[in-house]
C-alpha cells in the first residue's frame, strides 16, 4: 500500500508502461520464452490494461522479471524492473509458433491498426467485406508477413510504413484488381509484405498511410 493507502496495484498505467511490458514480450518471443501465440495474447491484455496489477500479470511467469514489493498477491508497488536474462534481441524477435492467424469477413468491417500485433502469417477468407490490415503502428514479430486471401466481391486494403514493400506478383484475380501502390521488391531491413491468393470480383490495394507523399514532397 502506499502512504495514502491506494493500492499500487490499482494506478492507472501509461501507455508508455504498455509499452514498455511490450518491448519486454518482444524479447521473450526472441529467446523462446513465449510462443507467437501466447505473445499475441499477451499484447491483447497488455494493450487493454487498465492498471498496474492487469500490466503485470502477463509478465509473472517470466524468468528474470521481477516486481518491486514481492509478487501480485502481496502489497508494494509493482513496477516491471527487467533484468539482463531479457537483454534486448537483436532486429525483431525469431518466430517460434508458425500457425497463421485467421481473419473472417462477411458482409462486414474488419480493421487491424494502430499497436495491434502482426503475426509473421495472416490468412483472411472475406465474402463482401472491407478488411484493412494496417502496419504502420503494428508491434512487428517478423521482417516478413505472408497474407493469404480467399476473397469474393470485398475491398482488402494493405497499409505499410515508407521504406516497407508489398508482393502482390502471387495474387490472382477474377473481374476484380490487384494494385500496388508501394514498392514491391523487399528493402534490406524493412518490412516485407507477402499476399497470394485469390480475388473474385473484389479488389486488394497496397498502400501507404495517407499524407506520406505529401510529407516527403516538404521533407
Amino acid at each position: 500500500m502506499t502512504g495514502d493507502g491506494t493500492d499500487p496495484r490499482n494506478m492507472r498505467v501509461s501507455d508508455a508502461e504498455r509499452e514498455h511490458v511490450g518491448g519486454l514480450l518482444q524479447r521473450a518471443v526472441g529467446q523462446g520464452m513465449l510462443s507467437l501465440g501466447e505473445f499475441t495474447e499477451r499484447m491483447d491484455s497488455v494493450l487493454a490494461a487498465k492498471t498496474r496489477g492487469e500490466l503485470n500479470t502477463v509478465l509473472v511467469d517470466l524468468p528474470g522479471m521481477t516486481l518491486q514489493g514481492g509478487p501480485p498477491q502481496q502489497a508494494g508497488p509493482p513496477a516491471v524492473v527487467p533484468s539482463d536474462a531479457l537483454a534486448p534481441a537483436p532486429g525483431y524477435p525469431a518466430t517460434t509458433d508458425g500457425a497463421p492467424v485467421d481473419i473472417r469477413a462477411t458482409m462486414s468491417t474488419v480493421t487491424r491498426s494502430g499497436t495491434w500485433t502482426a503475426p509473421s502469417a495472416i490468412r483472411v477468407a472475406s465474402k463482401m467485406a472491407t478488411v484493412t490490415l494496417d502496419f504502420s503502428s503494428a508491434v512487428l514479430t517478423s521482417r516478413e508477413v505472408r497474407i493469404d486471401v480467399d476473397d469474393y466481391c470485398s475491398t482488402i486494403t494493405v497499409v505499410v510504413p515508407e521504406g516497407a514493400s508489398v508482393d502482390l506478383d502471387g495474387v490472382d484475380t477474377m473481374g476484380g484488381s490487384a494494385t500496388n501502390k508501394v514498392r514491391s521488391r523487399p528493402v534490406e531491413g524493412g518490412l516485407h509484405v507477402v499476399v497470394r491468393g485469390r480475388i473474385r470480383f473484389g479488389s486488394v490495394t497496397a498502400k501507404h498511410p495517407f499524407g506520406t507523399s505529401i510529407k516527403r514532397m516538404f521533407g
